[in-house]
């Protein structure tokens, strides 16, 4: 009997130990299958492209925390989880760009992440030629998007202290918005967009050692500018300008007088014999000396022949945009203009009768 006995305790402790070890076995595939599932999971929010079906920008904020970017960017569903960006960040770190970002379609979450550790921000490209005034420039920016161009044309004319350490009697910022190719984010204001302009002035004016008469150098190369696009002769007509001045003679520059009458709301396209004797500040064949200030916006070479004129006699000259053979006409004498003068208008009446 106690045989017996000994042999059904071994039983129950063997049947405890099965039930133990398959509870064991149990729990461990449970953890196993749960660790498959979070890395599932966390694969499927890594991998598997994700975001929005239509054009979505974003704008990051200067000193947003990488918590309040993944919001933000799981707000406007370019990402899945807030969490698993804050964990990407956690082993990749470094500085998230701040900017407008544009997003459209499925991305995986690392090229959300790189997209705004490599800061490729959205931009909106514009051009501003050499010779733009402020008022063609007004326009190019409504066009691109960035709001009324009297927005543009106001901040010109209120930031004038942007450049009042070269020019403190500059009446607004025309000549100092300097022509290049930009690229402004969406969002940024006319204010931003002006001081973006003055500021790569700045840059090129240091380059050029442009730190003496600057009103008077960037008036004189904003006529240059507008007289003439062929650079080989910006020297010559700066030096007819020079000259002119020398001698107490009225400029006569056409791109002067359209100026005063932009200011004035008076432009119509085309100067009419009825403009040349309107009477602004700007009619040089009125007034004699250089204009009050800038009548365009002049490139680097502009600016170079103005700080740099060549060393004539020329007192007159044909402008090479008026001129079908495409080249300026200089003169020493009255006479001279007189004969070419006649030969632009000849070459003006073959060009028509082709």
């Amino acid at each position: 009997m106690a045989s017996r006995g000994r042999a059904a305790k071994k039983t129950k402790g063997r049947t405890k130990k099965k039930r133990q070890g398959g509870w064991g076995s149990a729990l461990v595939w449970t953890l196993l299958i749960a660790l498959l599932a979070i890395a599932g999971a966390a694969a499927f929010v890594w991998f598997v492209p994700y975001g929005p079906a239509q054009e979505t920008f974003v704008e990051i904020a200067p000193g947003l925390s990488a918590a309040q970017i993944g919001q933000r960017l799981e707000d406007a569903g370019v990402i899945r989880s807030q969490y698993a960006f804050d964990a990407l960040r956690w082993l990749r770190p470094g500085r998230l760009v701040a900017g407008t970002y544009r997003f459209e379609g499925g991305s995986k979450l690392d090229q959300v992440y790189r997209r705004l550790r490599h800061g490729d921000v959205y931009t909106v490209s514009v051009t501003i030629p050499e010779g733009a005034s402020s008022f063609d420039i007004a326009t190019r920016l409504e066009r691109a998007g960035f709001g009324p161009a009297a927005d543009f044309l106001t901040a010109a004319r209120s930031q004038t202290s942007l450049i009042s350490d070269l020019d403190p009697q500059a009446a607004s910022l025309e000549g100092y918005l300097f022509p290049d190719t930009y690229h402004f984010g969406p969002k940024q204001t006319m204010a931003q967009i002006v001081a973006a302009m003055v500021k790569r002035f700045h840059a090129e004016a240091a380059q050029l050692g442009l730190r003496q008469d600057v009103h008077d150098v960037v008036t004189m190369a904003s006529l240059v500018e507008r007289e003439t696009a062929v650079a080989s002769e910006r020297p010559l007509v700066a030096s007819v300008f020079q000259n002119r001045l020398a001698r107490g003679m009225r400029l006569e520059t056409d791109p002067a007088v359209i100026y005063g009458l932009e200011l004035d709301g008076a432009w119509r396209g085309a100067i009419y014999a009825s403009d040349l004797k309107r009477d602004t500040p700007y009619n040089t064949y009125l007034h004699q000396g250089l204009p009050p200030g800038p009548v365009a916006n002049p490139g680097i070479k502009s600016l170079h022949a103005a700080m740099n004129p060549a060393r004539t006699d020329y007192l007159y000259f044909v402008a090479a945009g008026a001129n079908p053979q495409g080249q300026s006409l200089f003169a020493a004498t009255l006479k001279e203009h007189d004969r070419n003068v006649a030969g632009y208008r000849s070459a003006v009446k073959k060009a028509g009768s082709r």
